[in-house]
């Protein structure tokens, strides 16, 4: 049998959170194209393979060599809302008050995360507002995180009319909303949700992680999505109990681990999207978790921003419940040909009929998977 013979080709081939609503007159709701954010900063996937990789592959496979094929990873789609609570590393500055305050003077600005305070690390905004107390209004070094760089800057606290030294900044500690979950791995544990990042509602800028956890949560009730004005769901949390802690909030969604597996269906396999016919597990009423039609317009995989695929909603009780895509469905698994390939991240304001998903490998590649 000659050399080619042998040869074998391998095919490579919406925290009621803001799942943001983007609105073009605003940085932050919205970008130029008017899409609602079921969640997410900007991220890039990054999935080339070199030349040379691909040359010494060709050379393998066609001198008779023998590559393994892998096992799909098997996922449980979930498609259960949960009540999401993140804790920021630091505090976040996300107002700088006017006015020649001490926070502008030493060079304070939005977006900036402030992890220690006079060689003290800060744990929350009370702890914060007490190590600028205990300054007495003396210099104090502020070790902050900016884009990536770490910044030392020196602020005097200037005491107010009710005596307490402050800085005129607004600073944050947490978030907390309702999205959905995506996936349940049984073999690890681990579980994604989101499809994209939690990020700060007054800067668009991705919460610094510290810890959080998933509480259950029912849907109360919907308000319905129209041109120029996105739905959302309407829930409740559990606050007697956690559903499992935290590892991660990036910009291909939320990661944690589960105490105890979730009440639903079976696995199947990772697979790969294809324009054409699929659905959706959401859970738009009480506990109850359906499944809805889409249709997915177009595929692409090196698309920013958790917006790989384009859907749209095409199931007749669902438009009829939403109006297509809401806030809070941001994560909602979709399903093609007995495969879980990705999950609904955002909406288009003018038209919640239509919108957008992440591929289930970059969610499965943000979450330190694969």
């Amino acid at each position: 049998m000659p050399p080619w013979a042998r040869c074998r080709f391998l095919l490579v081939v919406i925290l009621r959170f803001p799942q943001m609503i983007i609105r073009p007159e605003t940085a932050f709701d919205m970008n130029k194209e008017g899409v609602v954010f079921l969640y997410g900063p900007s991220r890039i996937a990054k999935r080339a393979l070199g030349a040379g990789a691909a040359l010494a592959l060709a050379v393998l496979l066609c001198a008779g060599g023998r590559v393994k094929a892998m096992e799909p990873r098997m996922l449980v789609p979930v498609g259960h809302t949960v009540g999401i609570k993140l804790f920021s590393r630091g505090v976040v500055v996300v107002k700088l008050t006017d006015g020649g305050t001490p926070a502008r003077e030493c060079g304070l600005r939005t977006g900036d995360v402030i992890v220690k305070c006079g060689g003290n690390a800060v744990t929350s905004t009370e702890q914060f507002q007490s190590l600028l107390q205990k300054s007495g209004g003396s210099a104090s070094n502020l070790q902050i995180e900016r884009a990536g760089d770490s910044v030392t800057l020196s602020v005097e606290p200037s005491r107010n009319d009710q005596g307490v030294y402050c800085i005129g900044a607004w600073v944050r500690d947490s978030m907390a909303g309702i999205g959905t979950m995506t996936w349940y791995d049984p073999a690890t544990g681990a579980f994604g949700a989101l499809g994209h990042g939690v990020t700060d509602t007054d800067t668009s800028l991705l919460m610094p992680f510290s810890n959080g956890s998933v509480l259950p949560s029912t849907v109360k009730a919907v308000k319905r999505g129209e041109a120029g004005s996105a739905g959302e769901l309407r829930g409740d949390f559990d606050l007697t109990r956690d559903l499992g802690p935290l590892y991660a909030n990036t910009s291909g969604g939320i990661f944690g681990k589960l105490e105890e597996a979730p009440g639903a269906g079976a696995a199947v396999p990772a697979g790969t999207a294809l324009p054409g016919p699929a659905t959706i597990l959401a859970n738009v009423k009480g506990d109850e978790v359906r499944e809805y039609d889409i249709e997915i317009l177009k595929v692409s995989s090196s698309s920013a921003d958790g917006r790989d695929l384009v859907l749209s909603v095409t199931d007749p009780a669902l438009l009829e419940v939403t109006g297509g895509i809401v806030q809070g469905m941001s994560g909602s698994p979709i399903l093609q040909g007995g495969q879980l390939v990705g999950a609904v991240t955002h909406v288009l304001l003018n038209d919640p009929t239509k919108g957008y998903g992440i591929l289930i490998d970059h969610m499965l590649e943000a979450s330190g998977m694969q």
